[in-house]
């Protein structure tokens, strides 16, 4: 595979959309108690950032282009807010599967940001 093509991405995709459904839920729920605004604003950044920038050839239709370390950071941006939200918000026995999560999601990831960070 040249650099130029995209890698396939189905499987990390999936492990990546689990992540970002933990990072909308467990973030707000763990910023509720200290303000209700914040929590709704955490909401809209986690899944109106990486809606509205997007890395040409990343996405189908692209609103904002942005290169492609800026996607990387949004999904990182996610993985992050997932586990630390995940461990302020739950007990242990679903943060650490959360957390496993977020490394698998890494992990898968790898071949598609190599490939964004060329772009």
């Amino acid at each position: 595979m040249s650099s130029t093509s995209r890698p396939d991405d189905r499987l990390p995709s999936v492990f990546r959309f689990a992540t970002e459904l933990v990072a909308w839920v467990a973030t707000p729920w763990a910023i509720a108690s200290w303000s209700v605004p914040l929590a709704v604003l955490s909401v809209v950044v986690l899944i109106g950032l990486p809606t509205l920038l997007s890395t040409p050839g990343d996405k189908r239709n692209v609103i904002v282009a942005v290169p492609g370390p800026v996607t990387i950071a949004l999904v990182l941006v996610q993985l992050v807010a997932a586990v630390v939200a995940a461990w302020a918000a739950w007990p242990a026995l679903a943060a650490v599967p959360v957390t496993v999560l977020a490394a698998v999601t890494v992990v898968l990831e790898l071949p598609r940001w190599r490939w964004l960070a060329s772009r």
